[in-house]
């Protein structure tokens, strides 16, 4: 390949198609400096293209190869021949040690050599798949496997990887293509030709290119396997560090909160109940402004029967009794209660262990070891809340609300951002209580800005606090975001709230075999949730719902005093009309919906344009060019058409429609009539220029079946094939 425009253009593309394969290397690995490697190969290649002597490709390279492991891995100066002997010695001692097969005793310099030699190989493969072979799909599908693979299982992101490639991959397989071309019949290079092919090249590939990104696509059939494989990694479960991405379920750190999680149908419980419930397991109440701990640890032993003392509710609540009875399907040595949990009752003797901050209760045998039972029944309260009682605390009441109480549930960290508060004391303007301050809050989590999303969530950077990214920030996450934000909300007006975890209801599944009264609720670790619980003097702790798309079953009564319900949360159904009115009604409405109705359509046909606009006026464009191309491309389709017509045909008088279509043919063809020419001599200047008598001997048959209107038995079979040859030379 000479040393000119095309050439340059061959290699620079091979050079770009071989920088897809080091991008995603900076991004899932370690590997510092990588803008050396990339320099190494578009040296590699511009020696290649300036076609210098091997020796002189290889003193360069080599030099190369040593100033960047000199520079990487050595303080000394480069012509001070300290370090290369130090570097040689090294090199021997990683020969050992791979003779040894011991791949993590491989020393930084020896890999970063082994990667020059790794690049320094794959050069020479392109090079020879450029020059020798003049053909590159093999290495363009390769790198497409390469950087599709990585985008399915790792976090890099080949969006654009898959374009750059496309076009580059396209590029350099049509140039290779018009080279072998050019080879293979013995042409020369002429700069007419080479821009006869080079752009419709262009074009096809900008039209691909075009149509692949503004085309509607498809949503994934498959969900992304990343996820899976990194819980896979990390477990998912208890102890992530939210860092990654997690699996759905109960865990016990929440110091790290935020970023994506799986989810995951595993049963963790079924439950025998009346009612749904919401199930505890702990609560938290120190928040460190990247997620939640507890202030302290004081365990409180308990005997299995006996009254369990986690928020008991105040006696001025009215309550009713409730059971429920817990069926395990994992071996967890806590129990899973609802909220005014009584007592717990065994199969066996066990001994409780209660963590009076977080009220996690853990459960053990008597030779103290923990316990996973497999059922037990839990006996509790359902408190009946009157909003008229909930609403009397407006401010803190020493009597009350002992100080050091207030401290531990409304602590925040010294670095809050102070919008946070801002955004708190807006939301809560205008309401003189606790409640309605805090139902306020609820409200405000129920707005559009704000998006339930359990892959798409955030992560909070070092200097991040995890509240105020999601409230100003990303608005986009899932129970976590949502609960922490709230609780920290409500206390930077002063009103202490603490941070639950557990799980929702559940599933219906069926009712109680012999009691349809009873009900069978289905727990997996999809229902793994986080709420927030408010205290409420008086009151006890009440639980609160800011999640989008989720409710709790809390009873709270909004009845005013004299009776009347409240007209903010309810509104009385409107009085029922007169038979006669509805049926006024009934027809008035048919009357505009028969005479709006084209108003109507007009009104959908502009959104949908107002919509699809683009789409539409691509679709439009993409027609009519195809329409353009098959139209000026009609010489070499519509001959196939006509061969296949008369193919089948067998009847003699067929020459009498199948000579004026060859005709037709030919003047596309570029061989024109004239007006005043006979077919005969139209006939010898068709097969002067094909070198052959297949025209004349055509035509004497088509004028035989015109002069006598009819010809010799079986004589269409000779003609056709003189047809079909004539055919085929206009579009080969």
């Amino acid at each position: 390949m000479k040393r000119n425009l095309q050439a340059f253009l061959v290699y620079l593309l091979g050079f770009l198609l071989l920088w897809e394969w080091l991008r995603p290397v900076e991004q899932l690995t370690q590997t510092d400096h990588i803008e050396m490697f990339v320099i190494f190969i578009l040296v590699s290649f511009a020696v290649s293209f300036l076609r210098l002597k091997w020796i002189w490709q290889m003193i360069l390279k080599i030099w190369f190869i040593l100033f960047s492991v000199h520079m990487f891995h050595y303080d000394t100066g480069f012509f001070q021949l300290d370090w290369l002997s130090s570097f040689l010695s090294n090199l021997t001692s990683n020969f050992s040690t791979i003779i040894a097969l011991n791949w993590l005793g491989i020393t930084n310099e020896f890999r970063t050599l082994l990667f020059f030699i790794l690049l320094w190989l794959m050069v020479y493969l392109v090079n020879y798949w450029l020059l020798n072979r003049k053909r590159i799909f093999i290495f363009f599908f390769m790198t497409l496997i390469y950087i599709t693979v990585l985008d399915t299982f790792t976090l890099y992101s080949a969006k654009t990887a898959i374009v750059r490639t496309v076009v580059v991959g396209f590029a350099v397989m049509g140039m290779l293509t018009y080279y072998r071309i050019l080879a293979k019949e013995e042409v020369n290079t002429d700069s007419i030709i080479t821009r006869k092919w080079m752009r419709p090249l262009v074009l096809m590939i900008a039209f691909s290119v075009i149509i692949g990104i503004v085309a509607p696509k498809f949503e994934p059939i498959w969900p992304d396997p990343v996820p899976y494989l990194q819980a896979a990694g990390n477990k998912g479960g208890d102890d992530a560090n939210g860092t990654g991405v997690s699996k759905v379920g109960y865990g016990t750190d929440d110091t790290q909160l935020g970023g994506p999680f799986i989810g995951d149908d595993s049963i963790v419980f079924k439950a025998e109940a009346r009612q749904k419930n919401y199930w505890k397991v702990e609560t938290k109440d120190h928040y460190t402004g990247k997620g939640w701990i507890p202030s302290s640890s004081t365990s409180i032993q308990i005997g299995g029967d006996e009254v369990i003392p986690v928020s008991s509710i105040p006696s001025s609540v009215e309550t009713r009794d409730a059971s429920a009875r817990l069926f395990l399907f994992m071996d967890y040595e806590h129990l899973i209660y609802p909220a005014g949990i009584q007592r717990a009752q065994f199969e066996r003797s066990y001994t409780l262990e209660i963590d009076s901050t977080k009220e996690k209760i853990s459960i053990f045998g008597f030779d103290s070891k923990p316990i996973a039972p497999d059922a037990y029944t839990v006996e509790y309260k359902i408190p009946q809340y009157e909003a008229i009682d909930l609403r009397e605390t407006s401010v803190v009441d020493p009597v009350q609300i002992d100080s050091a109480f207030l401290a531990q549930y409304t602590q925040l960290p010294e670095n809050l951002p102070e919008r946070i508060k801002e955004l708190a004391e807006s939301i809560t303007k205008g309401e003189t209580n606790w409640f309605d301050k805090a139902k306020a809050i609820e409200r405000h989590f129920g707005g559009s800005e704000f998006r339930y999303d359990q892959k798409n969530v955030a992560v909070p950077g070092e200097n991040d606090d995890y509240v105020d990214q999601f409230l100003f920030d990303s608005k986009v996450g899932y129970c976590d975001n949502f609960s922490t934000s709230m609780a920290v909300l409500l206390r930077t007006v002063g009103i202490p709230t603490r941070w639950v975890k557990g799980y929702t209801g559940g599933e219906f599944m069926d009712y109680s075999e012999g009691d349809t009264s009873k009900s069978i609720y289905e727990i997996t670790n999809n229902n793994a949730h986080s709420w927030v619980e408010v205290y409420f003097p008086n009151q006890g702790w009440v639980p609160f719902e800011p999640t989008k798309g989720f409710t709790n079953d809390v009873s709270i009564d909004f009845t005013n005093p004299d009776g009347t319900p409240e007209a903010a949360e309810t509104t009385a159904p409107p009085a029922p009309k007169p038979q006669q009115n509805q049926e006024e009604d009934s027809s008035s409405a048919k009357g505009e919906k028969q005479s709006f109705s084209f108003n109507g359509i007009w009104s959908s046909i502009k959104i949908f344009f107002n919509n699809y606009w683009k789409f539409i006026s691509l679709s439009f464009a993409i027609i009519v060019g195809a329409a353009g191309l098959v139209y000026r491309l009609r010489g070499k389709w519509i001959p196939h058409l006509y061969l296949l017509q008369f193919r089948l045909r067998k009847k003699d008088e067929n020459i009498g429609k199948a000579y004026p279509i060859l005709l037709e043919q030919l003047e596309r063809y570029g061989l024109k009539r004239n007006e005043n020419q006979t077919l005969r001599n139209y006939a010898r200047y068709i097969d002067t220029f094909f070198a052959s008598r297949e025209m004349s001997k055509l035509t004497d048959s088509y004028e035989q079946y015109l002069y006598h209107q009819k010809l010799p038995k079986g004589s269409w079979k000779d003609s056709r094939e003189l047809w079909e040859n004539l055919i085929k030379k206009t579009i080969a």
